[in-house]
């Protein structure tokens, strides 16, 4: 196994065997700290009950919650090929504004379903945020088959139900898996008591997703946040959000489109010859060009997208609600400019995760909107997802921050 960590998030309705399936993949994994298991069935035996692996979890959240000192590996389970990080959050209203917000980004998503229920409003609701967050490494699992004999007809049914779903909101889930988070079937395992199925279990599935490509290795993006002027010599400032850069590289300035050479690159201690993603450097040009802040370089066979309309999803935080008339402004990276809402698509509460309509007017406080924006000026953006910082933008209202959002689709 080797280090690497992939954040997943497990969604559904609340009484579908969410905490269950966790405490079971904690528990097949062995990814439980010493003697937590003997204390757990120690417990439900005094209990006079079956060991619940929904338990597994209340008692690892409840230490959490007296401050006992947990090593936060026990939020991990690990497989052969590496380990996961559940990223979990109370409330929808967190879950979501966190989400948006890019607090946490998750890589890929479980959506858990009960097979003798099926499809519920709320599994409706989960799902319309992993539409909104753009992820694409889904796995649809289908719960609780222990209570419907393991039949084949109902798994096939439930499925059918669910995929039409997640068709019409544009989700297309890798694997659908029929499991026993209980039980244990097809989670760990390959279950006996479904012969028909001949797929993966859950840890199989979640080892075929690919994480997130290190920022190194995407185009380069850097976005300028200063000029400074010693003497003659002009430098631009700011942070690599993306990928690599070396003296002498043929860049271009994005919205302006200006092009030139990078001089030199410089540090606080003198000069280097190539700067990576994630560093504070400065740089000076070949040419005597004239940037402003929030110009964006970028090398000239890896462009972004500069566009001066687009459509992205935004948490509303503000008391004051975001009228569609009204002009705000916008910051991505270190762009900034003012824009108007084109048109809001639908909405949703964050709060009951409740789809409240399309053709709406206005965003409230909670309230998760699907927006068209049109800018006063072209800017630079990306999907969230390719990189997070010219995905990700917040909106100012007052000088407030009065909303995140983030873009899923160009």
């Amino acid at each position: 196994m080797n280090d690497e960590h992939m954040r997943i998030v497990i969604v559904g309705h609340v009484d579908h065997g969410k905490s269950t399936l966790i405490g079971r993949l904690f528990f097949d994994t062995d990814s439980l700290p010493d003697g937590k298991m003997d204390e757990i069935k120690k417990v439900c035996e005094q209990l006079g009950r079956d060991v619940e692996f929904a338990y597994v979890l209340d008692h690892l959240q409840e230490e959490r919650e007296q401050s006992v000192t947990i090593d936060t590996t026990q939020m991990f389970f690990k497989t052969k090929k590496r380990h996961y990080v559940i990223i979990d959050a109370p409330g929808h209203v967190e879950f979501t504004k966190n989400m948006i917000t890019g607090a946490s980004q998750a890589e890929a998503a479980i959506l858990i379903v009960d097979g003798e229920e099926g499809v519920q409003e709320q599994t409706k609701r989960h799902a319309y945020i992993l539409g909104m967050l753009g992820l694409k490494q889904v796995i649809a699992v289908i719960n609780k088959m222990d209570l419907v004999d393991y039949k084949q007809e109902r798994f096939e049914k439930v499925r059918e139900d669910l995929l039409k779903f997640l068709d019409s909101i544009n989700i297309k889930p890798t694997y659908v898996i029929p499991i026993s988070a209980k039980e244990g079937d097809n989670v760990a395992k390959k279950s006996e008591k479904m012969s028909w199925y001949n797929g993966m279990t859950i840890l199989e599935s979640l080892d075929t997703f690919s994480i997130n490509e290190r920022p190194i290795n995407k185009p380069l993006r850097y976005p300028i946040q200063d000029v400074y002027k010693f003497d003659e010599k002009r430098i631009l400032a700011g942070r690599i959000e993306s990928g690599l850069m070396k003296k002498g590289d043929e860049i271009v300035f994005l919205p302006s489109g200006k092009e030139t050479k990078i001089k030199s690159i410089e540090v606080f201690e003198g000069q280097k010859e190539t700067a990576e993603a994630g560093e504070c450097i400065g740089i000076t040009l070949e040419h005597p060009l004239f940037i402003d802040r929030g110009e964006v370089a970028c090398k000239k066979n890896e462009l972004p997208i500069v566009a001066d309309r687009f459509t992205a999803n935004v948490f509303w935080m503000a008391k004051q609600p975001f009228d569609s008339s009204e002009t705000i402004i916008l910051k991505c990276a270190t762009q900034e400019v003012e824009c108007n809402i084109e048109k809001i698509n639908k909405k949703l509460d964050s709060s009951t995760l409740k789809v409240i309509g399309d053709d709406a007017d206005e965003l409230k406080e909670r309230e998760v909107g699907e927006i068209s924006f049109k800018t006063k000026e072209p800017i630079v953006i990306e999907n969230f997802n390719d990189i997070q910082e010219l995905g990700r933008f917040v909106l100012v209202k007052n000088q407030d921050v009065s909303a995140g959002g983030i873009i899923t689709q160009k």
